[in-house]
């Protein structure tokens, strides 16, 4: 692989304009596509085996004028101070309101609040439920206007309207503060580099790398229905990835210029080693991203498809784009205005750098920094313990957004509940007394704790099949509605017993609550195949075994302690203000599975980069500590730099308006910090120095088994600077000046 990428690096570099050409036509293409064909994104989902989706099945066979793939949306009044909706004027507008939302486009049915009792006990709140003829995916934005504009004509009457429901156009507020992070990368690349060419190729690349993946994924949307955050979360990760692949391979490119290297061959050279390691990291984020559809979620696949996605073009504009703009930069990459006097002391070796120092000190002290930093992380980790999870919902809008409103007025007007009616099913289809069956269930129903209302049976056709609405006293999130669902599921075996009928739930409510278990079960034996990808991966990069083994044992460690750190904010409330959290939840389920995968990727990123010069260092004869500081000396400042950029990328999404985002912002940028500077900068270079050589070491079977990955490029290094026979059997392209 390495004397593929050296080929290649140097391909770029020499017909650097066909390759940007050709890479401009491609996002050319791309984007005139994404303006064309594109369609809208949608959340919902499936879960296949669960009594939830079983009941909604059922639904669909028994209820099909119920229409239960039918998009639906709610459009939520409130009087004005002082004003009742149950007379007068406003109940007369509300009405006309109700029938204008009857004609409008794509509308099946629209439930009258009078008439269906969805006004509140004081007269001041009410609610009408709009079912439409298509499914989510299917409406349309002639449909969504119409919604929008009764919401209006209720506003002008003197109305508070707010809308909430699937079928509701989603308010995206993007906000500008992502663009910290570009800008954090910059600051942090100049210094790092002293150079602004320098610095700006990581940053170009990277941004059109990002902007070749997202219209990527829009125009996938014309064929496959995608999750709407699958765009958002592709951003996230493509743009810190694009960024430390490109500027790993600037730092290689600008030592071997200095090295005395030629351009072109600093730029084969630099692909054929800090090339392969790229490479080699790309391919842990893939396959952990692309592993999460295993899991058989929907949005959980999305969102590990469309970050894959953006780490593979991250990958490929590197490999590729990257080495043709250093065609164009030529030497002036290693040049260096804003350097200061520290970095040429150091670099002139008047001076050690802070990694080497740091590490110096860590070899001084290996027992105290190890139980230091190790017991730091397991504080960090405690409040992990009482995670718990949920599918995000409206009570997690943006504060303000209209269904974030709608939800707080229903809450008030109701009680949190009615946000998430549960919809019990009696299948009764073995009784022999259907309607006595269903009403035994209604009468159950009524008997539990922390139910607030029940509604009267429905049945079809058959009359063997019915339908009740539970309302629960408490939110749809809360661990009373959990437990309840759990309750009435557990009393189906002795309805069953008593009139051969079973009871099943099913609704958002209880498929956000099966969704939430399937992926709380899902977590550790995804953990273990992630961990043990890590261990075999590693095994063939370090040619050892008590490396990876301690490479996955950080990683574990990162990740409990980011777990830790975002139950401690987003959960228990440490710390809301400073992060804007406005009010505390259970954990989004798809969090702590996603942030296993991304982190997982991550971790061996820096792991390679770090380690690998280790191991170079220690084969050509150094001792181990000299082996851990030579590492250091050539890394550290280069994966402090990377980490630092992750770190700023991933810290502006801390202030999107969304729950969901905001978390992974805050997640992924706890890790990248726990994991590179805790685990990688400190636990990894006291274990190498307890370790000592039998860091290094492979059983002899597995080393006969297992192939060698050239990672660094070792090989190639050495056909290069052996002798001209080498020259003519990699048959390098000749350098073409200008």
């Amino acid at each position: 692989m390495a004397t593929f990428l050296y080929r290649l690096g140097r391909f770029s570099f020499r017909r650097r304009r066909l390759v940007l050409v050709l890479w401009i036509a491609v996002l050319a293409a791309v984007g005139l596509g994404a303006a064309s064909v594109s369609s809208s994104t949608t959340d919902s989902f499936s879960i296949p085996g669960t009594q939830s989706q079983q009941a909604t099945d059922l639904l669909k066979k028994e209820f099909p004028q119920a229409s239960a793939d039918a998009a639906t949306a709610q459009v939520v009044f409130k009087a004005a101070d002082g004003q009742k909706l149950t007379s007068g004027a406003a109940k007369s507008e509300i009405e006309s309101l109700v029938s204008g939302l009857g004609t409008a486009h794509q509308v099946a049915r629209v439930a009258d609040p009078y008439d269906e009792g969805a006004v509140s006990r004081d007269g001041t709140v009410a609610y009408a439920q709009v079912t439409y003829k298509v499914a989510q995916v299917d409406v349309t934005d002639r449909a969504r206007d119409d919604l929008a504009d009764i919401a209006a004509k209720g506003e002008r009457a003197g109305l508070d309207v707010s809308l909430r429901g699937p079928a509701v156009a989603e308010e995206t507020h993007q906000s500008a503060s992502e663009l910290i992070g570009i800008l954090v990368a910059a600051v942090v690349m100049v210094i790092t580099f002293g150079s602004l060419v320098a610095a700006g190729l990581p940053l170009l690349t990277a941004l059109f790398g990002v902007g070749m993946a997202i219209t990527g994924i829009t125009v996938a949307t014309a064929f496959i229905d995608l999750s709407s955050n699958t765009s958002t979360l592709a951003l996230m990760l493509g743009l810190a990835v694009a960024i430390d692949y490109a500027l790993f391979i600037v730092s290689r490119y600008r030592s071997e210029l200095q090295g005395g290297r030629a351009p072109e061959e600093a730029a084969g050279r630099a692909l054929g080693t800090a090339g392969s390691a790229v490479v080699f990291a790309g391919m842990t984020v893939v396959i952990a991203l692309v592993g999460l559809g295993v899991i058989g979620i929907k949005i959980l696949t999305d969102i590990g498809l469309g970050a894959a996605f953006a780490v593979v073009i991250a990958v490929l504009i590197a490999l590729t784009l990257l080495p043709a703009m250093l065609g164009f930069a030529g030497s002036r990459v290693a040049g260096g205005r804003y350097k200061t006097r520290r970095m040429r002391a150091v670099e002139d070796g008047r001076r050690e750098a802070m990694g080497v120092r740091w590490v110096k000190f860590v070899l001084r002290n290996p027992v105290k920094v190890l139980g230091t930093a190790v017991a730091g992380l397991l504080l960090l980790a405690a409040p992990a313990l009482s995670l718990q999870l949920t599918m995000p919902d409206d009570s997690t809008a943006a504060p303000g957004s209209t269904q974030r409103v709608a939800y707080d007025t229903v809450s008030d007007g109701f009680g949190p509940g009615f946000n998430g009616p549960l919809t019990v099913v009696v299948d009764a289809r073995g009784s022999e007394a259907p309607k006595a069956a269903a009403k035994d269930a209604a009468a159950l129903l009524k008997d539990l704790p922390d139910v607030a209302s029940v509604s009267p049976a429905t049945f079809n056709k058959g009359g063997d099949v019915a339908l009740i609405r539970a309302v629960p006293g408490s939110s749809p999130s809360s661990e009373e509605t959990v437990d309840l669902v759990s309750t009435i599921r557990d009393r189906s075996a002795a309805l069953h017993g008593e009139t051969g009928a079973d009871l099943m739930v099913t609704g958002t409510t209880a498929l956000n609550i099966d969704v939430s278990d399937k992926l709380n079960a899902a977590l550790i034996p995804y953990l273990c195949v992630v961990v043990g990808l890590a261990l075999v991966l590693l095994m063939l990069v370090f040619r050892s075994l008590l490396v990876p083994v301690k490479a996955a044992a950080g990683f574990l460690l990162s990740v409990l302690a980011t777990l830790g750190v975002v139950v401690a904010v987003f959960q228990k409330g440490w710390f809301a203000d400073v992060f804007g959290v406005d009010q505390t939840a259970p954990i989004v389920s798809i969090l702590p599975i996603f942030m296993v995968g991304v982190v997982f990727g991550l971790a061996m990123d820096y792991e390679v980069f770090l380690v690998t010069r280790m191991r170079e260092e220690y084969v050509h004869g150094a001792g181990p500590r000299e082996a851990v500081v030579a590492g250091f000396r050539h890394g550290a400042r280069v994966v402090t730099a990377a980490a630092i950029i992750m770190i700023a990328v991933f810290a502006g999404f801390v202030f999107s308006d969304t729950t969901m985002i905001k978390s992974m912002g805050l997640g992924l940028a706890a890790a990248v910090l726990l994991d590179a500077f805790v685990v990688r900068m400190t636990i990894v270079p006291a274990v190498m120095a307890l370790l000592g050589d039998r860091a290094w070491s492979l059983p002899g079977p597995l080393d006969r088994l297992l192939p060698n990955v050239d990672v660094e490029g070792e090989k190639l290094r050495h056909l290069l600077d052996d002798d001209a026979e080498h020259t003519v059997q990699l048959a390098p392209v000749p350098v073409k000046k200008g």
